[in-house]
């Protein structure tokens, strides 16, 4: 008890009853949590066996058992450390027998799952592409979600017809689970419910048995996982819940943070006494998460020194902004950093191109945490071995890596014929393939061969990121990466593109050819960097959660971006907050120093100029230091954006932009005046507008030169359309 706080130390021995802890980053839970524990089997004399202690990893639980381990006696704990999933698995080894199963049931991984679903789906006739396998999937959880399929298809006796298998994806599905008695994660918890509900023996037994339970990150369990937890504590009501709304990050995966704020306690604990941040870290954290509304209310303190103060940078470019990242991380290293204490966080995966490329040119070492480098991922590697191939004919590494995506039904067998000829030819695989089109037949070949030709033409008057745009059209690789709707695929690419337009524009005054660009890129794409040394870290903020480190620079804080615009678009009021929590957790990571930097620019997520994030302007201006200079008109263009979304979120709101707002350097009623003069556009963001055909409606956006708007019609159809096919009905023919 003596190196617990005092709300450490009454969380630990509040054992009766509902008791909610709101732990804040770095409060010390887990200790609370464990001490808890042991306080209950040292203290008061539980068995362990009557203790059911749950959270969200393996690796979470395999810590608490560790720690628990070294403050009782040997073997006074159990399994019940373990996941929800866990649980499951231990419940159902004890009472599957109720539903026919044997003990030893099977519990299929995601490759399983996968396996089973093609074998359905071909039964069914269903074409099955990686897209539809996953669409599959989706729909087989939908179908199990609305429950009812444990009683059609699963109790004894049940009898699926091959009618049933042919015409229902559950029917198909589930009956093969059948044939191997083997279940999935969603049937874990479900069959577990399901037992609970039906034999009251099994239900009383276990509540019986389950004298307290633990459960941590409690605020993101799902609503499934808290119906099994109430139901498993009714008896004894010793229920322990801790968890921090604020740093609920997975809503999107189902997480009910809400559940968590409003729940039933008899007891409320805050543990706000932050060991990790210096205050003026906890300054930013504080000032900036206080506009959430989905939240219990609290201040994290520490009593740490003062520390460093808080540096935003705002840079002209992204160039400049990563040059200043990198100086920075130079600079901690001169003062006697170790470069493992230095992380980077950012948004979205696609935002590390910059930051790598910066890195690699220091020559400093770095990883990507928990994910592969820029220009290591697939769809990268697949779109420079188009256009190495177009510059290179003879490079069969890049012809091996293309010929077949996307897929052009060009199979082993077909490049064994055209190695073959290689070989006999004394030739590359493409000129091979170019001079024995006609023999090797298929109309992928001659599709394929007929881009290649087409590009290689096209490449000799036109620029390097116009090619790429015509090769991802015309070769269908994007179009295939849209239909999979892997959205962070796609803007990796849009990242890739507008990399090489920063390229080419910074060497406009030479002749910039596809080799040259080639060749540079190699630099960035070598396997030098793979070493046992200690790295920098980067990684996106949803990895960084539950980590620390000394150093931490939050990068690409630019409305839109961070916010992310499409969480914010796809789940309104709730994805904004979400995005603000992101920021909480990015913000708390840091132990020592925190940097955040933003820059101007071209805004790949909003098609539009990038403007400060809103939540650097919740900041107090007080609590950091602003290096580089930021124009009035980027914080108005801000306030406008952040308009336009709400908006959306609530569309009783009047379209009309009020002039008055939070954001430094509010003033005017145009925040994009000087682009809209630049380019003499009759129209601005927020105006109604009117269209001949889909009639009256509201400007969203505006592309990059206010030729093209994006506008929002009644019904919520949103189109981009040309400026000289809209009319402001306000203004006189």
């Amino acid at each position: 008890m003596d190196e617990l706080n005092s709300r450490q130390r009454e969380a630990v021995v509040s054992t009766e009853g509902r008791i909610r802890v709101v732990a804040g980053a770095g409060t010390g839970k887990t200790k609370a949590l464990t001490h808890r524990y042991a306080y209950i089997v040292n203290t008061l004399g539980i068995d362990p066996a009557n203790i059911l202690c749950l959270t969200f990893t393996n690796k979470a639980a395999a810590e608490m058992r560790q720690r628990i381990a070294a403050m009782v006696h040997s073997g006074d704990y159990n399994d019940f450390v373990c996941t929800i999933h866990g649980f499951c698995v231990k419940f159902l080894r004890k009472e599957i027998y109720r539903l026919g199963f044997p003990k030893g049931f099977s519990v299929l991984d995601e490759e399983d799952c996968k396996a089973i679903a093609k074998d359905t789906m071909d039964e069914m006739g269903i074409k099955r592409t990686e897209k539809t396998v996953k669409q599959f999937l989706t729909g087989i959880a939908a179908d199990k979600a609305l429950n009812g399929y444990i009683e059609t298809y699963m109790l004894p006796g049940s009898v699926i017809s091959d009618m049933q298998r042919r015409t229902s994806r559950l029917a198909g599905y589930v009956s093969r689970q059948m044939q191997h008695f083997a279940l999935d994660f969603d049937d874990l918890i479900n069959v577990t419910k399901y037992i609970l509900d039906r034999f009251q023996d099994a239900r009383e037994w276990w509540q019986n048995a389950l004298n307290y339970i633990m459960v941590d990150e409690a605020q993101d369990c799902n609503l499934d996982d808290w119906d099994l937890i109430e139901r498993l504590a009714a008896k004894h009501r010793n229920l322990f819940v801790v968890g921090d709304p604020d740093q609920s990050i997975y809503e999107w995966r189902g997480a009910r943070p809400d559940l968590f704020v409003h729940f039933a306690s008899d007891k409320d604990i805050v543990l706000d006494e932050n060991y990790r941040s210096t205050p003026k870290i906890l300054d930013i954290a504080n000032s900036v998460i206080a506009h959430n509304k989905n939240r219990i209310p609290k201040d994290l303190f520490t009593r740490k020194a003062e520390g460093r103060t808080v540096i935003h940078f705002h840079g002209k470019t992204e160039k400049e902004e990563m040059e200043w990242v990198v100086g920075q991380v130079k600079i901690l290293l001169g003062a006697g950093a170790a470069i493992n204490d230095i992380a980077v966080l950012y948004r979205s995966g696609w935002q590390s191109r910059a930051i790598e490329q910066e890195l690699l040119s220091a020559k400093l070492d770095y990883t990507i945490w928990g994910g592969t480098r820029f220009f290591e991922r697939r769809e990268i590697k697949d779109a420079l071995s188009y256009l190495r191939l177009i510059a290179h004919p003879d490079d069969d590494l890049s012809f091996r890596r293309i010929i077949n995506v996307p897929s052009r039904k060009l199979g082993r067998a077909w490049l064994e014929r055209l190695q073959l000829l290689a070989l006999t030819d004394g030739e590359a695989l493409y000129p091979t393939l170019k001079a024995h089109l006609e023999e090797l037949g298929r109309e992928g070949a001659a599709s394929f061969v007929a881009l290649i030709e087409d590009a290689r033409e096209y490449a000799l008057t036109h620029r390097i990121s116009d090619l790429l745009t015509r090769v991802l059209d015309r070769s269908g690789l994007k179009q295939a990466i849209r239909e999979d709707q892997d959205e962070d695929r796609l803007e990796n690419l849009d990242e890739l593109l507008s990399s090489i337009r920063f390229y080419e524009t910074a060497r406009r005054e030479e002749e910039v050819t596809l080799a040259d660009y080639l060749q540079d890129i190699a630099l960035y794409t070598n396997d030098d960097h793979r070493k046992d040394t200690p790295t920098l870290k980067l990684m996106t903020i949803h990895q960084a959660k539950g980590l620390e480190f000394p150093y931490v620079f939050v990068i690409g804080l630019s409305e839109g971006i961070f916010p992310n615009m499409r969480s914010i678009r796809e789940y309104k009021k709730n994805g904004e907050e979400e995005e603000r929590r992101l920021m909480y957790v990015a913000v708390t990571r840091a132990e020592k120093a925190l940097f955040l930097t933003e820059s101007e620019g071209y805004n790949i997520a909003t098609k539009l100029n990038k403007y400060p994030s809103r939540f650097l302007a919740e900041i107090k201006r007080e609590t950091l230091v602003t290096e580089g200079v930021i124009p009035e008109d980027l914080w108005r263009g801000t306030r406008n954006l952040v308009h336009v979304l709400d908006e959306e979120m609530d569309p009783h709101r009047p379209v009309r932009l009020s002039t008055e707002g939070a954001f430094p350097g509010d003033a005017g009623d145009d925040p994009f005046a000087a682009e809209r003069a630049a380019y003499n556009s009759p129209f601005q963001v927020g105006d109604i507008v009117s269209h001949a055909v889909f009639g009256e409606g509201r400007i969203l956006s505006a592309n990059k030169d206010w030729t093209t708007f994006e506008v929002e019609f009644p019904g919520g159809t949103v189109r981009s359309i040309r400026s000289h096919f809209l009319s402001r009905p306000d203004l006189p023919e």
